[in-house]
């Protein structure tokens, strides 16, 4: 019977069963056909729990090492021998923060039958047309009412569905703001919105920070220094530094922006992650906050459908047109798609998964990396890493980058140069990144980072 040795791969023990499979038939001690012991016998013989050998048989038939056939049990697959299907091509590299896939995720199957439903029913025909700017009256009140459930004022006039959170910032900075306006940001920023802002001719101050971003009267010095337009802010699991605003920092922001009559722009990306997320900055001051919040970084980038909400009807209006000279409006089949989980509840589920990945994962990393060597928000998928001194970011990124774990220098979120000495590096910890690899991968960069004397990387 074959026996893995568990013990030498570190990490949680069902990820350890997978990769000993893959190092068994790399090895030859497993070949095509081999027929695996049955998951309680295994159990038995390696003193775990039924449910941690399922799980280990589960993960490596999703790395396509093994097949299952009903009461046979399951066999080794042949390795190489087909061209890979469209699902195992490994994904490549956009540089972008990604959702992880959960390990039992119920999104491709609640897409694919929500998608039938649709394209079966009724309102089939108006949904493989062209679609009113800023989406029709039926899918904006969808939205509306998802983001009341936040005590967030909002209704069809005042929301707009758009393809995706980049689109919905592209649209307020063209029709909320003039190039030259100032506009208030961390040290580091989403390089998302540097691009827009930096296109749309805007001038960035950056304000000081600290674990829970932007500091209130750092914000009210630069108010009261120049004239100030708006502030732009992830308040929660900042991208990149992974700070998140608590309630009372929120409502000294708000006190701030009233003082000074300065425009709230809230890029809320990360928020519904958290279990017990704080109140939007679109709750506390309705009245000068711009409000997005996509699917994207919460289920799946795939969706491409994004809820910008706009303090007037006015304001939706003017934006409504800029959005549509731009992208014309948002994939009507995702946008029915969404709208049914926002009315029935789907989205808490899909979420959920997420959330819930992100937590095992974020486990990993505390199990790997020493505790104060890194920020991470409990149920967020990247980290903000500051560097020593002699350790170079574009080292760190280019030596990673074999392991699959996509790091992006901290010059890349820089609003100033003064933000540039600060260095430090994003990780990504989601993504198309399995468990497997992440459990893999994470000494290695706890080895570049706290083990490497003076040595360099080696790179060639």
């Amino acid at each position: 019977m074959w026996l893995p040795d568990i013990d030498r791969i570190g990490g949680p023990k069902y990820l350890s069963i997978s990769a000993a499979l893959s190092r068994d038939i790399e090895a030859g001690r497993l070949r095509q056909g081999d027929r695996l012991p049955p998951q309680r016998e295994l159990a038995d013989a390696l003193g775990i729990d039924l449910g941690t050998v399922t799980r280990g048989y589960a993960e490596a038939r999703r790395l396509g090492l093994i097949d299952a056939d009903g009461r046979r049990g399951s066999f080794v697959r042949e390795q190489g021998a087909a061209a890979p299907l469209p699902e195992q091509i490994a994904p490549f590299d956009t540089g972008m923060n990604l959702p992880p896939l959960p390990l039992r995720s119920s999104l491709p199957e609640c897409l694919a039958a929500d998608l039938r439903e649709i394209l079966s029913g009724p309102s089939a025909a108006n949904r493989l047309q062209y679609q009113p700017a800023g989406s029709a009256p039926l899918d904006r009140q969808a939205g509306a009412d998802w983001l009341a459930l936040r005590g967030i004022e909002a209704n069809e006039d005042t929301v707009l569905v758009v393809s995706g959170a980049q689109t919905a910032l592209h649209a307020i900075a063209h029709s909320a703001l003039e190039p030259g306006d100032a506009v208030c940001t961390g040290n580091f920023v989403y390089a998302g919105w540097l691009a827009v802002a930096r296109r749309r001719g805007l001038h960035i101050v950056s304000v000081g920070c600290d674990d829970e971003g932007v500091l209130p009267g750092e914000l009210d010095r630069a108010c009261a220094a120049q004239v100030i337009r708006a502030v732009y802010l992830v308040p929660s699991n900042d991208n990149p530094t992974t700070a998140t605003m608590g309630a009372e920092r929120r409502r000294a922001i708000v006190e701030v922006a009233r003082r000074h009559d300065i425009l709230i722009i809230e890029d809320d990306a990360y928020g519904l992650l958290a279990s017990s997320p704080p109140p939007p900055l679109a709750s506390l001051a309705p009245e000068r906050t711009w409000h997005v919040v996509s699917l994207s970084k919460i289920i799946s980038p795939s969706l491409r459908v994004a809820y910008l909400r706009a303090p007037t009807v006015r304001d939706a209006w003017r934006l409504s047109a800029d959005v549509h000279e731009t992208t014309v409006m948002a994939p009507p089949l995702n946008v029915g798609v969404v709208s049914k989980w926002l009315r029935e509840g789907t989205w808490v589920d899909l979420v959920g998964e997420v959330r819930a990945e992100c937590a095992v994962r974020q486990a990993m990393v505390a199990e790997a990396l020493p505790a104060g060597s890194y920020c991470a928000s409990p149920e967020g998928y990247h980290l903000w890493i500051p560097l020593a001194r002699d350790i170079a970011p574009a080292e760190m990124v280019s030596a990673l980058a074999p392991s699959g774990l996509l790091a992006v220098p901290g010059e890349a979120f820089a609003a100033n140069r003064d933000a540039e000495t600060q260095r430090g590096i994003r990780v990504s910890i989601g993504g198309g990144l399995s468990r497997e690899r992440l459990c893999r991968a994470l000494p290695l960069l706890d080895a570049l980072l706290h083990h490497r004397g003076d040595r360099a990387a080696p790179l060639v």
